[in-house]
């Protein structure tokens, strides 16, 4: 058995894993990245972020070409009806995704990061065993960065395999399902939902909870309730999924009425959890906090020099907590002072329209009479009209300390609100007051204007309301 002894190893190339690799080799660190999936970039990469825009993307593109075929057409252009073959449109994904691909193996060589392609089991909290195509490996380490992400949540009574599908599944379908059921009404299933919808399915959504994206208050989630109503999405709250079969799923309503819906394709999306299973973490061991690994602020486990990054450490699951993670625990290794402690953590939601949402919400602050909340809509931005932005409801809005101003949370609802998202998060992560916004020349025309005119609203002094 062919054996290594390297001063980092790290299990995992999503984007919490190569972004420390890539960072351990800036400051000089002999690291090993070991990953057993096809490409690196992990599930975002290849499986959840990056193809699910690309998919979101090519469906509003086709619902474009759609309503300019429609017999009204759209702002004047009008268009033969469209049709759309999903095995080129996922060909052109997959394009995309062996591009990153390509682009994160680079980044690794250059950083002389040694890739290895294989399954890691661990021995011991330092000492793993990598099964690879040309026979096995044996791995020693200094420091030990875990960064094995997550998977989609099954259930029980509904379990992936044929017509049920997970997020995995429906980025690769070769065809668009005549009838898609979703069974979960989170972020994933209704980006998803919706872009199917567009491309021409029946969809139906499913979701316990009784409204859609229950992680975010209700004035956010009302305009993309408000597309699902006009589309002709059918939404099920308060209703539970049961078995499927003969192109059937069952579900119990709100009323406890049992229905049944057809459905080619049944999406299941109800969570996701920790990669915790398969690879040795029991015999490492490292404290629990319920299915994840405890960290502290340093992402330090309870183990000496084993440290744990991105999903595996618990919520928000998303990306670029990863990633800044993984620069964080480099830099640390390396004899930096460094702590995780962001301000926030902006989250998006790609769905029609898109959401974010930065800080404290107004949930949060219930009750307070020590804040400021203003609201403004996009139906009074040039920029946004101009780009049929501006008659969905959406709005951008800020919460701040009565006392000194200080921005506490900033959300927004809207057509390509994601792209406002590191503006939000840099306010707040900065320290910056309603003054600081009020202050900055905000471009024009641009959808940012509604930050600007939010802020000065909340001075009590927007111009365009």
């Amino acid at each position: 058995m062919q054996t290594l002894k390297t001063k980092v190893l790290i299990i995992g190339a999503g984007t919490g894993g190569y972004v420390a690799g890539i960072r351990c080799g800036q400051l000089g660190l002999e690291t090993v990245l070991v990953d057993a999936s096809p490409g690196l970039g992990g599930t975002c990469l290849n499986v959840g972020c990056i193809p699910s825009k690309a998919i979101i993307h090519a469906a509003g593109k086709f619902e474009t070409v759609a309503k300019a075929a429609s017999d009204a057409g759209t702002l004047g252009i009008t268009a033969s009806t469209p049709a759309i073959d999903l095995s080129k449109t996922v060909e052109w994904k997959d394009g995309v995704v062996n591009k990153l691909n390509a682009g994160v193996a680079a980044l690794l060589k250059k950083a002389k990061v040694k890739v290895i392609k294989g399954w890691a089991e661990f021995s011991d909290a330092k000492t793993c065993t990598v099964k690879t195509d040309d026979g096995d490996i044996r791995i020693t380490a200094e420091h030990v960065i875990l960064a094995t992400g997550s998977e989609p949540v099954e259930l029980p009574f509904l379990p992936f395999g044929g017509d049920v599908i997970s997020s995995t599944e429906a980025l690769s379908l070769p065809e668009v399902p005549k009838k898609l059921v979703v069974v979960g009404g989170g972020y994933i299933g209704l980006e998803l939902g919706i872009a199917f919808r567009k491309l021409g399915a029946e969809v139906a959504i499913v979701e316990m909870a009784e409204r859609i994206l229950p992680l975010y208050d209700k004035a956010l989630t009302d305009p993309v309730a408000k597309w699902l109503e006009k589309h002709g999405v059918q939404l099920l709250l308060g209703a539970r999924a049961g078995g499927f079969g003969d192109g059937k799923l069952n579900v119990t309503d709100k009323d406890g009425n049992p229905m049944q819906l057809d459905a080619d394709k049944v999406l299941v999306t109800v969570g996701r959890r920790p990669r915790t299973k398969g690879w040795g973490l029991e015999t490492m061991g490292v404290a629990m906090n319920g299915p994840f690994v405890k960290i502290d602020e340093r992402c330090a486990t309870s183990m000496k020099n084993v440290w744990a990054i991105g999903d595996l450490t618990g919520e928000p699951m998303l990306a670029h907590k990863g990633s800044a993670q993984g620069e964080v625990v480099a830099e640390i290794i390396a004899g930096k002072t460094r702590v995780f402690d962001p301000a926030t953590i902006a989250a998006v939601c790609f769905t029609e329209p898109e959401i974010v949402s930065a800080g404290l919400g107004p949930d949060d602050v219930k009750g307070r009479d020590d804040v400021i909340q203003a609201v403004f809509p996009f139906a009074a931005i040039g920029r946004a009209l101009a780009i049929e932005a501006g008659e969905d409801g959406g709005f951008v809005r800020v919460i701040a300390s009565k006392s000194d101003h200080r921005l506490l949370g900033i959300q927004a609802v809207g057509q390509h609100v994601s792209e406002l998202s590191n503006s939000f998060a840099q306010m707040l992560e900065m320290g910056a007051v309603l003054e600081d916004v009020a202050g900055t020349i905000h471009v024009h025309p641009t959808l940012g204007e509604a930050f600007h005119e939010a802020s000065l609203r909340a001075l009590g002094h927007a111009i365009h309301i």
